[in-house]
C-alpha cells in the first residue's frame, strides 16, 4: 500500500465532510464517488468532470495554493498528494484544517486502496466498492492482453530543460505493466537530462507526454528525425492520472502495448 495518510492518523468517517481537493485526479474520483456536493474547493487544474467542477470555487494551483481562500471555505478535510503539492502547504493547512489527507499512489493497483480510503473517510463505501470492481475488471484485461517484447523507453515530461521520470513514479510503473522500463538517469524522481549518443544507444524509443509540457505530433516528428529512434506522443492524463482516469488509462495501456 503506497498511499500515505497524513501523520499516520486514521480518519474517522464523516458523512458531512466539507472537502477541498488539491489533486486534480482525486477531484475527479470524489465526483465519481457521488461527493461533488461536498467538494467546496479545488485547484485550477481540477478540470474533470468539467460540467461539475466549474461550479466548485478555485483555490489556486497545485503548487501556489491560496490559503486565505481555503480558510474562508472552512473545510473539514483537505486532500493532497506528495508529488502534486508542497510539504509547506500541508504544514500550513494543518494549522487550521481538522483533517489533512495525504495520498501517494505509486502503481496502478494502488488505485484500489485510494478509492477505498476516499470511500471510507467520506462514507461512500458502496460507491467505492463498485468503482474498485470496475478497476479490477480492467486490470485483469490488461494482465491478459498480448504484449510485445520488453523495451526501454525514455518518457519525457518537459523540454528546456529536458526532463524525464525515474523508476520510482506512477508513470514508470504504468509502463512496467506492459513490459516497458525507463532508463535510470539520476536520483531525482523527475531528473533533467541531456541528449547524447550514449543515451540514445540505451533506449528503444521515446514517449513524449502531452502534459505537463504540451508536446505535440510536430515535436515527435522532429525528435524522431534527430535521434533515429521511434518517438510516440502519449496522452499524459492516461499515463499519470490515478483515480477515476486510471480506468481509461488501463485501456490506453493495452493499446499502447501494441503500438
Amino acid at each position: 500500500m503506497s498511499y500515505l495518510d497524513a501523520l499516520g492518523v486514521a480518519h474517522q468517517p464523516d458523512p458531512d465532510a466539507r472537502i477541498v481537493s488539491l489533486v486534480p485526479s482525486i477531484t475527479e474520483l470524489l465526483c465519481d464517488l457521488d461527493l461533488a456536493a461536498q467538494v467546496v474547493g479545488r485547484t485550477g487544474f481540477c478540470i474533470h468532470p468539467w460540467d461539475v467542477v466549474q461550479q466548485i470555487p478555485k483555490v489556486g494551483g497545485t503548487k501556489d495554493v491560496n490559503l486565505d481562500k481555503i480558510r474562508a471555505l472552512a473545510p473539514t478535510h483537505v486532500v493532497l498528494n506528495i508529488d502534486e503539492n508542497e510539504k509547506p502547504t500541508a504544514d500550513a493547512l494543518a494549522e487550521f484544517v481538522p483533517n489533512i489527507i495525504v495520498t501517494h499512489p505509486l502503481r496502478p493497483y494502488d488505485n484500489v486502496a485510494l478509492a477505498r480510503l476516499m470511500g471510507g473517510v467520506f462514507c461512500r463505501k458502496q460507491q467505492a466498492a463498485d468503482w474498485c470492481a470496475a478497476f479490477e475488471a480492467e486490470y485483469a484485461l490488461l494482465q491478459a492482453a498480448p504484449k510485445g517484447p520488453p523495451q526501454t523507453m525514455l518518457y519525457c515530461v518537459w523540454q528546456d530543460p529536458w526532463m524525464t521520470i525515474s523508476r520510482d513514479t506512477y508513470i514508470a510503473r504504468m509502463l512496467e505493466e506492459i513490459g516497458w522500463s525507463v532508463p535510470e538517469l539520476g536520483e531525482e524522481r523527475y531528473p533533467a537530462f541531456r541528449w547524447s549518443s550514449e543515451l540514445i544507444a540505451q533506449i528503444d524509443g521515446v514517449l513524449l507526454s502531452s502534459e505537463p509540457y504540451r508536446f505535440t505530433e510536430a515535436h515527435a516528428e522532429m525528435l524522431e528525425r534527430q535521434i533515429g529512434k521511434p518517438v510516440l506522443l502519449v496522452d499524459g492524463e492516461m499515463m499519470s492520472w490515478y483515480g477515476s482516469r486510471s480506468l481509461q488509462g488501463l485501456r490506453y495501456l493495452r493499446e499502447l502495448a501494441l503500438a
